[in-house]
């Protein structure tokens, strides 16, 4: 009996502090810098790869647990990065883009500190939508939709804006391939990138 008690108490406490939870959403933009995510795992064709500043948008909510003094913010994210790369074939070499869509969900545990700044890290969720290079040679890239990473940061509220600076890292790389000549090309496309963001809470 006392146990039932105890379990009826408990799940009355858990459940009030969910009511009293805070749940904030809003939208976000803002670029991201983009480097390594060419890394070669068979035929030697790429080099000299240079990053591009891509950009992202998006929606997110937050929600707050007073308690704990801690906040989860899951997030919906669309996301577009480019990089320049050599492509050599047949003794020349010729300089193509890699542009890529994706679509990222992470889901970050954060505190907030100093009373406008936070401090956040949590796993991203990422899809694959589709990539490409601009040059006519390279066609019918494949690539392995899903991958995970880890995203980790801060950053400062004022009102309803926010404004934040987070670092991505991949943890698996994401096996792409085309078609060279006779030869299925395989390479990386993990993710590592910079990321700074701009927040409104409607």
């Amino acid at each position: 009996m006392m146990k039932k008690i105890i379990l009826v108490l408990c799940l009355t406490f858990g459940f009030s502090q969910l009511s009293n939870a805070q749940l904030d959403f809003g939208v976000k933009g803002g670029i991201n810098y983009n480097s390594n995510s060419i890394k070669e795992t068979g035929e030697k064709v790429f080099e000299g790869e240079k990053s591009k500043t891509g950009y992202h948008a998006g929606i997110w909510l937050r929600l707050k647990i007073p308690v704990v003094g801690l906040y989860v913010r899951p997030e919906l994210v669309y996301t577009n990065l480019e990089n320049e790369v050599l492509y050599k074939k047949t003794g020349s070499t010729t300089s193509t883009s890699y542009n890529f869509q994706k679509i990222d969900i992470p889901v970050l545990l954060g505190k907030k500190v100093f009373g406008i700044g936070n401090v956040f890290v949590g796993p991203s969720f990422q899809y694959l939508l589709s990539s490409d290079f601009s040059l006519n040679d390279i066609g019918d890239v494949k690539g392995d939709g899903f991958t995970v990473g880890l995203q980790f940061g801060g950053g400062i509220e004022i009102g309803n804006l926010g404004l934040d600076i987070r670092v991505e890292r991949g943890f698996n790389g994401i096996e792409s391939t085309f078609l060279d000549d006779t030869t299925n090309v395989k390479f990386d496309t993990r993710v590592n990138q910079v990321i700074i963001g701009l927040s409104y809470k409607l």
